[in-house]
């Protein structure tokens, strides 16, 4: 086996997993992944148990042979594209299921999604063999959800998270964003700007859970494509809710839905993701008139 003769030379393994349709966020993985060992290993799969929607795993977009050629460039050692048969055999019955990290935020929205996450990341951990493998802080849900399953499972790996990579308006780079219209293309960087206006508010001083959550609010709201699909304060540690005073730093984490069209009947959506940490810690003594 390939990754066994690796480790056999005593050569350090990074796996970087990808559903394909590469850009450079997953090329900023693959670049960390090389950083920190000797053999990189991308992984190309598309897996259907992570899709609640089934035309969305239809319509989901792929790319290999640009794959390749990108993976080729960055010199990645090896791209492993498994067939769905080779990691869900027929009669497979075997799940892998964090179950308290994978219930708010998107797991709510999504039920089985991150059951199929967890599944498919094991399978490929065990295929592959790394000592490290690299996530992006985008779906930060996710990287808390496998970071838990390694800890909990006693994978003897490392979950790298490397940081979002954005486009030059500030949105952070998603194989989704080519699905959006024109006019919604523009309006998501109401994202980014709730994100910078929540995190602008806590600097000053503002600790009101609610008072942060109107500010994202008021700003999404000129998305008029978009439907908010949650935005929430959480503990970055536990995703649990935060009180409504906030005394520690918080993750600001939404998921909004643009039409994919611009008709109001168009029922076609592209939902996007975003996530920042804000320091929400005790109010500096000079900050406290800001804040009321």
């Amino acid at each position: 086996m390939f990754a066994d003769s690796k480790r056999v030379a005593s050569q350090q393994i990074a796996l970087v997993p990808t559903m394909g349709a590469l850009h450079a966020g997953h090329l900023s993985l693959i670049d960390e992944a090389s950083k920190r060992a000797d053999v990189v290993v991308v992984s190309v799969f598309v897996n259907p148990a992570q899709f609640d929607d089934l035309s969305d795993y239809a319509d989901y977009p792929a790319t290999f042979e640009a794959d390749c050629a990108a993976c080729a460039e960055r010199g990645v050692d090896v791209v492993f594209a498994p067939p769905p048969g080779e990691l869900y055999p027929e009669g497979a019955q075997t799940w892998v299921d964090v179950s308290e990290l994978a219930r708010p935020l998107c797991g709510a929205a999504r039920p089985g999604h991150f059951r199929g996450v967890t599944t498919v990341v094991s399978k490929l951990l065990l295929a592959a063999k790394p000592h490290c493998a690299v996530f992006g802080e985008k779906d930060f849900q996710q990287l808390a959800v496998i970071r838990r399953m390694v800890r909990d499972l006693g994978f003897d790996v490392e979950i790298v998270g490397a940081p979002t990579v954005r486009e030059p308006d500030g949105l952070a780079m998603s194989s989704r964003n080519v699905h959006l219209c024109p006019t919604g293309r523009r309006q998501a960087v109401a994202i980014v700007r709730a994100l910078e206006v929540a995190e602008q508010a806590a600097m000053l001083g503002e600790r009101r859970r609610d008072r942060i959550l109107e500010l994202v609010a008021g700003e999404l709201a000129s998305a008029t494509l978009g439907e908010i699909d949650y935005v929430e304060l959480r503990d970055p540690e536990t995703l649990d809710l935060v009180p409504a005073e906030l005394d520690d730093d918080v993750l600001l984490a939404l998921a909004v839905r643009f039409r994919s069209g611009e008709k109001s009947d168009d029922e076609r959506s592209v939902r996007l993701i975003d996530n920042r940490l804000l320091p929400t810690g005790p109010v500096p003594p000079e900050m406290r008139s800001a804040s009321q």
